[in-house]
């Protein structure tokens, strides 16, 4: 590539989304940037003041006083909130929960879409979420729309969560992925979409090497 570029990686809840674009940004030897954590960094903020998610005014005052920042220490991204690393304290259910409520709210989507570009403005990123490529850089040189069945997803987050040490339904787990996926693309503001001009691609039966292995290729092809 001439120029170090802008990827963006869009797709629903369970996709391998974070995982897929870390990978693309380590072989590229990109920055990534976790738009997500983003969210859920607020997320836990209003849950640690306990504002109430339904107080409006009090959220949005509270997100223009806050300060969300990433940074990247040892190789890795941390979030930073209001200059503290919260990386690790964002990554509850409780937050990501939050963060689901907040991210229908247009003044939060436009403080943070406004850190986001800041970011990523100079190139050289990878960026994963729900509104990349449609929303946040329209103009990203590469835009890819991660998907997979709800019973593949689901599988995975079950996975996920059993090497972690912790127990959910299978059934559950899919029936969560089919209401935030409800949610995500029929909220009001940045819906979950395709871009008109991004890739698919259904990763149901791909490892996440040949996912990554086929992004790469079609961006060194180009």
């Amino acid at each position: 590539m001439k120029r170090k570029a802008i990827i963006s990686i869009d797709g629903p809840a369970g996709a391998g989304k974070t995982t897929i674009a870390k990978m693309v940004s380590r072989r590229l030897g990109y920055d990534y940037i976790d738009t997500g954590a983003m969210y859920r960094a607020i997320g836990w903020k209003t849950i640690r003041e306990k504002i109430d998610l339904k107080a409006k005014r009090d959220i949005i005052r509270m997100v223009r006083n806050t300060r969300v920042e990433l940074k990247k220490k040892a190789g890795t991204i941390r979030v930073l909130l209001d200059g503290k690393d919260v990386t690790n304290k964002i990554r509850s259910k409780r937050s990501a929960e939050a963060a689901s409520i907040l991210g229908t709210m247009p003044e939060v989507r436009e403080q943070l879409v406004k850190i986001q570009r800041r970011e990523g403005s100079s190139g050289g990123i990878v960026v994963e979420g729900r509104d990349i490529g449609t929303i946040v850089f329209p103009q990203a040189d590469y835009k890819f729309y991660l998907d997979a069945s709800i019973k593949e997803r689901a599988l995975r987050k079950y996975r996920e969560l059993r090497a972690k040490g912790q127990r959910e339904e299978l059934a559950q787990l899919e029936q969560a992925i089919r209401s935030r996926d409800r949610r995500d693309r029929n909220r009001g503001v940045a819906p979950l979409k395709i871009a008109s001009d991004a890739l698919l691609i259904d990763s149901t039966h791909m490892s996440r090497k040949e996912v990554v292995d086929f992004i790469l290729a079609r961006i060194e092809r180009n």
